[in-house]
């Protein structure tokens, strides 16, 4: 009897674990899905602020140039959070 009191309990213990991690899954996609949403929202205004503003600084056929800022400034925002998050994460398990 004791025998199968103990299945059950790991049974439901193995159960609850596969929901755990069933649960932690999605919540990365979720987290993942949103990352992706706001970074191609970061695009579209990145790219506005560089034709609207940066580009008609520059001289006619300046597209090449225009991308460049752009993606100088993308990789910037990219280290900067990625620095700051890095940051945090060291903080947290520092506690």
């Amino acid at each position: 009897m004791a025998k199968k009191t103990n299945k059950k309990a790991a049974k439901a213990t193995q159960e609850r674990k596969m929901h755990i991690e069933i649960l932690r899954q999605m919540i990365t996609l979720a987290t993942s899905g949103f990352g992706l949403v706001a970074a191609l929202a970061w695009n579209n205004v990145i790219q506005d602020l560089v034709n609207n503003y940066i580009k008609k600084w520059l001289p006619q056929g300046g597209s090449l140039v225009s991308l460049l800022l752009y993606a100088v400034l993308i990789t910037i925002l990219a280290v900067l959070i990625t620095l700051q998050l890095s940051r945090l994460l060291e903080k947290l398990e520092q506690k």
